[in-house]
């Protein structure tokens, strides 16, 4: 499938370790997020090197996400088992901690397929990320190679940009952040917006 922007964003149901530590065998991706954005990012494997600094740095900024409505989802094909061993294992030695977000078990690899993230090759999940809307349409995608680690600071930015266009009507260009102005989208839009803009690109 490749690129999912656009497109609705593949249901699944599968076993998951949730942000209070239970274990559920059955999380609905569509039921949970009915109504909601969301991000929901892959990553490798549990217990790896890249892979904590991502999932700790989704959890410094769960409460950024929330404050924009945004539920965060975890995504890998360890087992849900392996999902709580890691959460309570220290962040000093190599663990995640209690992070505050669900982190689902795709030990069939078939969410991994579904969005088309998996590794040819190495079998896991490349770090792919996506962001979905309250219809569950994919508006945002990126999927970094297995030693790129994400940059969870971008993904608030187009939560942010999302949130902008669907108030205002505008289009985002590049580099905007909040208090930024859009842009028309039209010739004049553009016109006006170079016309002022130009040396801050």
């Amino acid at each position: 499938m490749g690129v999912l922007v656009g497109r609705k964003a593949p249901d699944f149901t599968a076993a998951a370790v949730l942000g209070n530590g239970e274990i559920v065998d059955s999380y609905n991706l569509h039921e949970t997020i009915k109504g909601k954005k969301a991000v929901i990012f892959f990553y490798p494997l549990d217990f790896t090197f890249v892979c904590p600094s991502e999932l700790i740095a989704f959890d410094k900024r769960y409460e950024e996400f929330q404050k924009r409505g945004v539920e965060v989802i975890g995504v890998s094909i360890d087992s849900q088992f392996s999902h709580n061993a890691w959460r309570n294992t220290a962040v000093a030695d190599g663990g995640i901690g209690q992070v505050k977000y669900a982190l689902v078990a795709d030990v069939k690899h078939e969410i991994c397929q579904a969005y088309d993230v998996e590794h040819p090759e190495a079998g896991v999940a490349f770090r792919g990320s996506f962001l979905i809307d309250e219809e569950g349409t994919v508006r945002h995608q990126v999927v970094n190679d297995l030693p790129l680690g994400r940059n969870i600071d971008e993904m608030l930015r187009m939560v942010d940009a999302l949130a902008f266009h669907s108030e205002h009507g505008e289009v985002c260009p590049a580099g905007w952040t909040e208090g930024k102005k859009g842009m028309d989208a039209s010739p004049e839009g553009v016109a006006k917006f170079l016309s002022e803009n130009e040396g801050d690109l």
